[in-house]
């Protein structure tokens, strides 16, 4: 009998763990088809991308019902802007998760750690859900787990860079020493970056342009879904240890010894 795996955040159960981004797409048809052949049960929206007075249509009409969203505050350069647009997200109706995202970096995006921390501290404070993204990093990560982060969200490789976790060391560092879950963000670019991550130790994983930018988003977000269940089945399961000495499969015999001497 298979035991039942979900991750909880706060009150919340989550079945699937790869979390599916809403950039980039052709249209808002083709992100509902892709979160839906993802089945993803968490769903990532920059607040730019959010209007809810809209006369004709919103992207949240297109965002199935059992997937919650997660606002990203993707545009911020500080603390202070990535604060102020959680406030405008939660005062939206966008609920109050929070992918709290700083970029000062334009040529890399890399997040700016320090600006996260501080932004994590307060919206905390004023009870977001936060899930802040971060450069791996482990006395921040300590950090931001103290002050109460719901997750802590390193990055695989620059973001949108579809190379795959170029952090693979450093992640693992923060998988063994953190209590909050790991959830790799950023940078996976195919389903066996992503079951990598989930073999490791991750709770989850976010991707978005890797979907997005594919011959066929639809079946690469199915893709990733297997990839992911199968990498979390294998971290369960119990991986075998890595050894730089040969194991025969089968014992060894004496057979053709003995063949040879009677011979």
């Amino acid at each position: 009998m298979e035991v039942e795996d979900i991750l909880k955040i706060g009150d919340v159960e989550i079945n699937n763990r790869l979390f599916v981004g809403t950039g980039k797409y052709s249209g808002n048809r083709m992100m509902q088809d892709v979160l839906v052949a993802a089945d993803a049960d968490v769903t990532t929206v920059a607040l730019r991308r959010v209007d809810s007075s809209a006369p004709v249509e919103s992207i949240l009409d297109y965002i199935p019902p059992k997937c919650r969203v997660m606002v990203n505050t993707s545009g911020a350069r500080n603390a202070d802007e990535a604060i102020r647009i959680a406030r405008l997200a939660k005062a939206s109706g966008a609920g109050n998760w929070i992918k709290v995202e700083v970029v000062a970096d334009s040529k890399y995006l890399l997040p700016d750690n320090l600006e996260t921390l501080k932004a994590t501290e307060t919206l905390v404070k004023e009870g977001f859900v936060v899930f802040p993204y971060m450069s791996p990093d482990l006395s921040v990560a300590r950090r931001l787990a103290d002050c109460g982060a719901a997750a802590v969200m390193p990055l695989g490789s620059p973001i949108g860079s579809n190379r795959g976790l170029r952090t693979k060391e450093l992640v693992e560092i923060l998988i063994h020493e953190i209590k909050a879950p790991i959830i790799v963000d950023a940078g996976l670019g195919k389903p066996s970056d992503a079951c990598i991550c989930m073999e490791m130790g991750c709770a989850a994983v976010l991707v978005n342009t890797a979907i997005a930018v594919s011959g066929n988003p639809v079946e690469i977000a199915r893709a990733f879904r297997m990839a992911v269940q199968a990498g979390r089945r294998a971290y369960l399961s119990g991986l075998p240890e890595e050894s730089i000495r040969a194991s025969a499969s089968s014992p060894l015999t004496g057979f053709l010894r003995d063949d040879h001497k009677s011979a």
